[in-house]
């Protein structure tokens, strides 16, 4: 899917032109936009951390650390399923229940939806002319024709069929599954739990506002890597973070394709053309992917190569 939209995103488009700014892109200013976003990791495994703190789990930074980096290479391969693999790898180190490791992954997602969500807003307040035009023109005008191709019969003959099925599912935990999927519900209760608990919520949320600084400050520093973005600001590397951050919710390995479009987007609202964002976009993802693949499998070799945790500290 990644790659039919890629291919979408840059047919038509001057292929020669834009492997020349990407070969001539300053490697030193895409290695300093690299140690931002590892910056940004290094924060989340800290911020993770202290949500297994919360509720007994005296995990070490390490082994938090090795599971964000693995669950993000996870992504490229499958969609969200890093985060799966990184309750995993907490499991297998860390001894740490599996719904309880899922609950403070779903707990620590919904806040830094809530950070995108007051972005996009504040984004859309302070750079309204910038942006409204896009909005209207790419999400708004999309929504309405296909809002008005929907055949409403189907889809509440859809909206009961799901309904029914949800309903049966119910039934069948209940009788089949009682035991095991209170189980479930005790341990993910438990991960909700954890920002509650919390001791230092300032201190949590330090954290979280460092992440999307580094996140956007990494955007940044890939600005100076060519000659046409050098000139581009931190409000624009704020507006390439939020499309990019809602590219990334896509359900698409790693983002390929989404992020590249939307990245380019961004960029076309200060005045560059398609073709110079795509570039850009190109060299930063490229740059992440690449980053994600050398931490990843390092982080990978390390757990691999550790004895696993026998006893569990709460």
């Amino acid at each position: 899917m990644g790659v039919g939209i890629l291919y979408l995103a840059f047919k038509g488009q001057d292929l020669n032109g834009i492997w020349l700014e990407i070969k001539n892109a300053k490697i030193h200013w895409v290695m300093a936009s690299c140690v931002s976003l590892w910056m940004a990791h290094v924060l989340r495994a800290a911020r993770w951390r202290m949500l297994y703190q919360s509720i007994n789990y005296k995990v070490g930074f390490w082994h938090t650390y090795h599971a964000v980096i693995i669950g993000y290479l996870a992504n490229l391969a499958l969609p969200r399923f890093g985060e799966i693999g990184r309750c995993s790898i907490m499991l297998r180190t860390e001894k740490v229940p599996m719904f309880s490791s899922i609950g403070t992954v779903i707990t620590e997602r919904l806040i830094d939806v809530l950070i995108l969500f007051s972005g996009g807003v504040f984004m859309l307040v302070f750079q309204y002319n910038l942006v409204s035009g896009f909005i209207y023109n790419n999400l708004y005008l999309n929504f309405a024709l296909k809002l008005r191709s929907l055949n409403y019969l189907s889809l509440i003959g859809i909206g009961l069929v799901l309904m029914f099925f949800l309903f049966l599912m119910i039934y069948f935990i209940k009788k089949k599954l009682s035991k095991k999927f209170l189980r479930i519900l005790a341990g993910l209760k438990q991960g909700f739990n954890s920002y509650g608990k919390l001791k230092n919520k300032a201190l949590f949320m330090l954290y979280t506002f460092g992440i999307w600084f580094f996140y956007c400050l990494s955007m940044y520093l890939a600005f100076s890597s060519i000659q046409i973005t050098s000139n581009l600001g931190f409000n624009a590397a704020f507006t390439a973070l939020v499309f990019s951050s809602f590219a990334m919710v896509a359900p698409v390995q790693g983002g390929i394709g989404v992020f590249h479009w939307m990245v380019a987007q961004s960029l076309v609202l200060y005045s560059l053309s398609f073709k110079d964002g795509l570039a850009y976009a190109t060299i930063i993802h490229s740059s992440q992917i690449l980053l994600t693949l050398i931490l990843g499998s390092l982080s990978l070799l390390a757990v691999l190569t550790k004895k696993q945790k026998v006893t569990k500290a709460v």
